[in-house]
Formats: C-alpha cells, structure tokens, sequence
C-alpha cells in the first residue's frame, strides 16, 4: 500500500513525514511552478521550476513552426504541470541594448500573450546558450547529442538565473 505523505528536511539533518492531503502542501504550491522558454526561430526551449522555485529543470524542446503545434504543445504542459508564471528569455547586446533579435522575441510575446492564461515576464538571456553548450561540452554529450539537449538546457539555464535572483518563496 502506498502512502499519500512526504518527507521534509527538519533543522538537525532528520526528516519528518507530513500528509499533504493535511497539510494542505498539495494545493498551496501547486501553480507556483514557473516555466522558461528559450525563444529561437527553429526551437523553443522548455524548462520548469520546481514548485518552490528553487531549482530549475530541462524539460523539452518544442519546434518553432508552426506556431499551432508550439501552442498546443505549450498548452499540455501547462496543463500537465500548471505554472504561475512564464518567463521568456529577451536577447540583448552586450551593452544592454536591443537588437533585431528582441523584436522577434517581442512579436512572440505579442501571439502567445492572448493564447496562453498565465503572466509572461521577459528576463535577460545574454550568454545563456554559450553557457549551455560549454556546459554540454564539459559534460562530454557528444556534438550530435548537443543538438537536441541545448535549447532545453538554455532556457534552465535562464529559468535559474531568475530563481537566483527572485526572492524566496514565503
């Protein structure tokens, strides 16, 4: 028979059991996940938080066209792992200014804004898919493997960095 409880970390290193039916765990974090996308012209990556907005975690990638696909699959993962929020990475130069890449995010945000019930935030993405493929390399996925794994991990990599810099959940 299984159970229906979780275990927490207590101060001391233990660990507790707690019923989340009694808790009332289950439905106190469940929107509070937050999902990136790692906005690209041939595919989007997909990352989600996990409900404590602690960690981020690689999910997929969606192909960019067309867009109806993208959409419906967008909308079965939502519905599949409810989010609060859906953070957009938004390209900038070096400098901080926009280029031509931030006007296509924008147009983005301009469609998917009425399709989807969730708030969109944009967060700066500057290095985020350099970060990602160095991260692959030093991990040794080799260069084919890279391919499928890289948007995926760009947009965990942009999901973390906001968590980092988000205050904690209370």
């Amino acid at each position: 028979m299984r159970r229906s409880s979780a275990s927490h970390r207590v101060p001391g290193g233990g660990r507790r059991r707690v019923n989340p039916e009694r808790t009332g765990t289950n439905t106190r974090f469940k929107d509070m996940r937050i999902l990136a996308l790692d906005h690209g012209t041939v595919r989007i990556g997909v990352a989600i938080s996990d409900e404590l907005r602690m960690i981020a975690h690689p999910l997929e990638f969606i192909p960019a066209e067309p867009f109806a696909g993208f959409i419906t699959r967008l909308q079965t993962i939502l519905r599949e792992k409810p989010a609060s929020l859906i953070l957009i990475g938004m390209p900038r130069n070096m400098d901080g200014s926009y280029g031509p890449a931030a006007g296509k995010v924008r147009d983005f945000i301009a469609a998917l804004q009425p399709l989807v019930a969730v708030p969109i935030k944009t967060w700066d993405e500057r290095l985020t898919s350099a970060q990602a493929h160095r991260s692959l390399k030093e991990a040794n996925v080799r260069q084919r493997d890279r391919k499928d794994k890289i948007d995926k991990m760009a947009a965990a990599i942009l999901l973390q960095s906001y968590l980092d810099a988000a205050p904690p959940v209370s």
